[in-house]
């Protein structure tokens, strides 16, 4: 799916999602950044209402079910600072998704939590959500996060 005539608002709009106020960083950085035709977005965690909505290991006190719907709560993060930065009706395409899972001992399902994003973009841009990706387990996010997720995008002409 290419860009929808009323624009990718109206489609969040059409599923009955909202963008969330642009989470506050939690340290010295911006939320996103334009370079050229490329936006990157600084890794988004799973706030809601500004609180993280768990912590915790996926595989140890998180079930990846939950890991992944986190995901999804990232990547709506990821596009309300891309939003606030360029307007998300200036989105071509996503370009990369990468997945950063807090990983209990032995966790291998990385890809399954971060799939969460990646679904939930497709639902949205459809062809234009498809999108390379890496999914990395690591021993510790930020505050206790099971999940962060940064996306960088490509914008029209």
């Amino acid at each position: 799916m290419t860009a929808p005539a009323q624009g990718w608002h109206a489609r969040l709009a059409e599923l009955g999602i909202r963008l969330p106020p642009v989470a506050a960083p939690v340290a010295s950085y911006v939320p996103a950044v334009r370079a050229g035709s490329l936006v990157y977005t600084s890794g988004q965690l799973p706030f809601v209402d500004g609180g993280l909505r768990r912590t915790g290991k996926v595989g140890g006190s998180v079930e990846i079910e939950d890991a992944a719907a986190d995901a999804k709560v990232c990547a709506l993060n990821a596009l309300a600072a891309i939003d606030d930065l360029v307007g998300l009706d200036s989105i071509a395409r996503v370009v990369k998704v990468v997945g950063f899972v807090a990983s209990a001992e032995g966790f291998t399902g990385q890809p399954r939590v971060v799939n969460g994003a990646s679904e939930f973009l497709g639902k949205i841009f459809g062809e234009a959500g498809k999108h390379a990706r890496s999914a990395v387990g690591v021993a510790e996010l930020p505050l206790g996060a099971p999940v962060e997720v940064e996306l960088v995008v490509e914008l029209r002409g």
